[in-house]
């Protein structure tokens, strides 16, 4: 039962963070960013948010660098907009996933040019 909950507090946390890095927070170094996914542990007292960033890996860095800076900031817009008891620690990282479908795409691709 938990974990259902904790699902829904971080689609919830998903939608709320997408408007809040588009909106709220002004730093020029997360104008690209995009909020992939949201996994909250079950006693939902942390969540890991998962990004991903359009450019360079010097880019992704720095966004990533912003994004942390701009943490107390976001928890507490989180806090705001979604009514918990105790808002969860937010930790940010990158979604590896797309960059790995796309290569495993182009191998794909490569493999059906060799025949």
């Amino acid at each position: 039962m938990s974990q259902m909950r904790a699902q829904r507090v971080g689609e919830q946390m998903k939608k709320e963070l997408s408007d809040i890095l588009m909106r709220e927070v002004k730093d020029p170094r997360v104008e690209f960013v995009t909020v992939t996914g949201v996994d909250v542990t079950g006693d939902l007292q942390q969540a890991t948010v998962y990004v991903t960033v359009m450019g360079e890996s010097e880019d992704k860095e720095e966004t990533l660098k912003a994004l942390r800076q701009a943490k107390g900031f976001i928890r507490s817009e989180i806090g705001k907009r979604i009514n918990l008891r105790k808002t969860p620690d937010i930790e940010f990282d990158f979604d590896e996933s797309i960059a790995y479908g796309n290569r495993i795409e182009k191998l794909i691709n490569d493999l059906k040019k060799e025949d």
